[in-house]
């Protein structure tokens, strides 16, 4: 695994695209972070809230260029033409697969860095910084590993990059409508087990309640069940998948 995930790292940031996803994003943050901290009539928990606004932001980006990058991996490699060479080296192919996945993580971990100093910068006033760093980091780290389990997994049996991409970006949408939903309609047992069971949503909730309301973290630790389940279940599913269904047409192989 250290051999495939080193040469999938040097790929993706030596190569450039990390680094000009990493630059995206960090023009995308100081810019709402520029637009945040000119108010300066903002009270104690406006600060809390601008702190939540752009930890959030930084959580669903970074997450979704794990889930790109992850949803090109295998069918990119099909693509090009370059998955039988891959296949023919002497590397297990559930090393492979985890090697790719590491690799589509990196690009979260890196947003997380980029993150860090504009967190500071905004809720160093209201002591804030740590907390929000380390929450931030559990739940970006649980839902970028769902998000890349399941976007590698609709690549090893897609058969063309756009096709991949197009379905986890179907998910990445499917998942987000909940938060266009009226409060009205969260309200209640009913919308409560839909924001509960959507991890995106549960993740978002927990991360709002520590940074927003002040809660402790284990106070609403409920919320993290479904982000730790999904990304334990789509990380096993999508190493499996890796191991067994990778085929140089797409689909389960022969």
């Amino acid at each position: 695994m250290p051999i495939v995930a080193g040469q999938e790292l040097r790929d993706l940031w030596l190569g450039g695209r990390g680094l000009v996803l990493g630059f995206a994003f960090s023009l995308l943050l100081s810019v709402i972070s520029y637009l945040v901290a000119t108010n300066r009539a903002l009270n104690f928990l406006e600060h809390r809230e601008t702190v939540n606004l752009t930890l959030q932001v930084a959580i669903a980006v970074g997450a979704l260029l794990a889930l790109l990058a992850a949803a090109d991996s295998m069918s990119g490699e099909r693509e090009r033409g370059t998955l039988e060479s891959l296949l023919l080296t002497p590397v297990a192919r559930l090393e492979i697969a985890a090697g790719k996945l590491l690799a589509a993580l990196s690009l979260w971990l890196a947003a997380f860095l980029i993150t860090a100093p504009y967190v500071w910068f905004l809720g160093r006033g209201v002591g804030l910084v740590g907390d929000s760093l380390v929450t931030g980091f559990v739940v970006g780290t649980l839902l970028a590993i769902f998000l890349a389990s399941f976007g590698f997994l609709i690549s090893v049996f897609a058969g063309s990059s756009r096709v991949s991409l197009s379905l986890s970006l179907l998910l990445l949408l499917a998942l987000f409508v909940p938060t266009q939903l009226p409060s009205s309609a969260q309200q209640g047992w009913a919308g409560e087990l839909l924001l509960r069971v959507n991890p995106l949503t549960a993740g978002e909730h927990y991360v709002g309640k520590i940074v927003t309301s002040g809660h402790s973290w284990s106070e609403d630790l409920s919320w993290l069940a479904s982000p730790l389940t999904a990304a334990g279940l789509f990380a096993a599913a999508a190493l499996v998948a890796g191991a067994r269904f990778t085929s140089l047409r797409g689909g389960p192989s022969g």
